[in-house]
């Protein structure tokens, strides 16, 4: 360990500063998240994105966060040590809110693919940081109380509803055609992020590290590197891929979704699902603790399953609500408890089997959650707007197919020209004197605008019907993208229910317990720890 204060012993360490600091990086990695899911139909009218291409940027955010998780995993425990790696993270942090908000520049003189790259760009890099704080914060937590890791573990985690909750605020207020107090530029209140990070920032500086309880404990990559060979291991990881696809990918797209269903109430919607998160994980560490973790996570993917579908079904307000606090009870506990099983089943594997499990829940998030919720969107709004007025699709559609995966392409609905018929072409006009008294008229105001005018409706009834097929559409994809999700956690549950069965042929779950170098298992009562020396 670099650092030279690294061989006194956790207590000598401000313990509570660390933990605020740990706190902080993912109460901003939250609020960055939490605001992204409400500007989205700002990036889609102000840029022209379709779905796809939107799912793919907020995806290709979380392939960074999964990366890095990975990678720095690595490079935590005896190269760079706590202290250098969040200061990388900090710098990330600010180079990702200065790349992201170029994109309006960008677009007046690069047009739609140089603004795509540069908010892609940006969504990755601030998720890079976001990877650094991960590989860190947790064995860094775990370090600073090795006899209470579980309460202040939960504690942490706290800390990504929390900013969720603060990001969808800021949304709730600021962001979108039905902003509560005002629509602001999208570039406000995504910068808003920077202010955890600051804090965590100078916290970071200010502060001495200890080192990690694995290289105090003396244990080998090597020995890490070893529990790759288990077959449970790598089943755990093809389930957190799962967990990372229905938890992240559905809530980078969930605001957006309910944003046609019920307006400006989405974000309170969004609000109030974190907020369940938020408390659960706050308070009900030793609760969760005593329970056996396999049952607990069957438990979450049938309401998981049933929320996502009841959301896609629901029809009412209330039932809406309903079928949220089903969901959010259902995704609060999976990420968490799974990373307890995996550090409960295999402590030999230290911070790098916990850091690949959720670098693979990360990158299952970015590469297939983002892109393909909204690929689903767009598949089904399509289907129905082709049912309604086939020649109207063709006014709004992109210009050219998306696809996913194996699945195939399709058209979608232009997200610029949709705006353009919400507002009747007010953010267009708005759009094309500022950049003409800028001299940055981008080509595709000029293309928008032509189609504007060769396309606007002839009177108010007509004007009525296709906003009418427009909603419609859109509501139906939605929908459809959440009921399809819902197949995510059903699967999930069957894998739940195949462990549980298997533990009890084997005696039941049971916890392994490291003493130095020979190791023991425990039948699974709840909070028993064994130590690791």
């Amino acid at each position: 360990m670099s650092n030279a204060s690294s061989a006194a012993t956790p207590k000598e360490y401000h313990r509570m500063a660390l933990l605020i600091a740990s706190f902080m990086t993912l109460i901003a990695a939250g609020v960055g998240f939490g605001v992204r899911a409400g500007i989205l139909n700002d990036w889609a009218v102000r840029y022209g994105f379709t779905k796809v291409e939107l799912g793919t940027i907020t995806g290709g955010g979380l392939v960074g966060f999964g990366v890095t998780i990975i990678f720095f995993s690595f490079l935590a425990d005896n190269l760079l040590g706590y202290k250098k790696l969040l200061v990388l993270a900090f710098a990330l942090h600010v180079l990702s809110v200065i790349i992201t908000l170029a994109a309006t520049p960008v677009y007046g003189f690069a047009g739609k693919e140089g603004t795509y790259w540069c908010l892609y760009i940006g969504v990755f890099i601030f998720a890079l940081a976001n990877g650094v704080c991960e590989a860190v914060i947790n064995p860094l937590v775990a370090t600073l109380f090795p006899k209470e890791k579980t309460h202040y573990l939960n504690i942490l985690h706290a800390g990504w509803p929390a900013g969720l909750i603060i990001g969808g605020i800021i949304g709730f207020l600021f962001c979108g055609e039905g902003a509560f107090i005002t629509h602001l530029p999208w570039e406000v209140p995504l910068a808003l992020y920077m202010v955890p990070t600051i804090i965590y920032g100078i916290m970071v500086v200010k502060e001495a590290f200890p080192p990690s309880e694995a290289a105090a404990a003396g244990v080998t990559t090597k020995e890490m590197l070893l529990q790759f060979l288990s077959p449970l291991l790598l089943f755990l990881f093809v389930i957190h891929a799962m967990v990372g696809y229905v938890e992240l990918g559905t809530d980078s797209w969930i605001t957006n979704i309910m944003e046609n269903v019920i307006s400006k109430y989405a974000f309170l919607l969004f609000i109030y699902t974190s907020s369940i998160m938020f408390v659960l994980r706050f308070f009900a560490g030793p609760i969760v603790h005593k329970i056996n973790p396999l049952g607990l996570l069957f438990v979450c993917s049938i309401f998981g399953c049933t929320g996502l579908y009841w959301l896609g079904a629901a029809q009412t307000g209330w039932a809406i609500v309903a079928a949220a606090t089903v969901y959010g009870l259902g995704k609060t506990f999976f990420w968490p408890t799974m990373l307890g099983v995996v550090g409960e089943r295999f402590p030999r594997g230290g911070a790098i089997t916990m850091g690949v499990m959720g670098g693979i829940g990360m990158l299952s998030a970015g590469l297939l959650g983002g892109p393909g919720i909204g690929y689903k969107q767009d598949y089904f709004a399509t289907q129905k707007m082709e049912q309604l007025d086939d020649a109207l699709f063709q006014q709004y559609r992109s210009a050219d197919k998306k696809s996913f995966l194996f699945f195939p392409a399709v058209y979608a609905l232009n997200g610029a020209k949709v705006g353009v018929l919400k507002d009747d072409g007010a953010e267009l006009a708005r759009r094309t004197e500022i950049e003409t008294k800028d001299d940055t008229l981008s080509p595709e105001t000029k293309e928008l605008n032509a189609w504007w005018a060769a396309n606007k409706p002839a009177n108010e009834e007509q004007y009525k019907h296709e906003v009418e097929v427009v909603e419609e559409a859109n509501i139906f994809g939605g929908r459809m993208a959440l009921k399809w999700t819902a197949i995510v956690p059903a699967t999930m549950g069957v894998c739940y229910l195949l462990l549980v069965i298997y533990f009890q042929m084997q005696g039941g779950y049971k916890q392994v317990v490291l003493h130095g170098e020979e190791s023991e298992t425990e039948q699974y009562t709840g909070g028993v720890e064994g130590p690791v020396e």
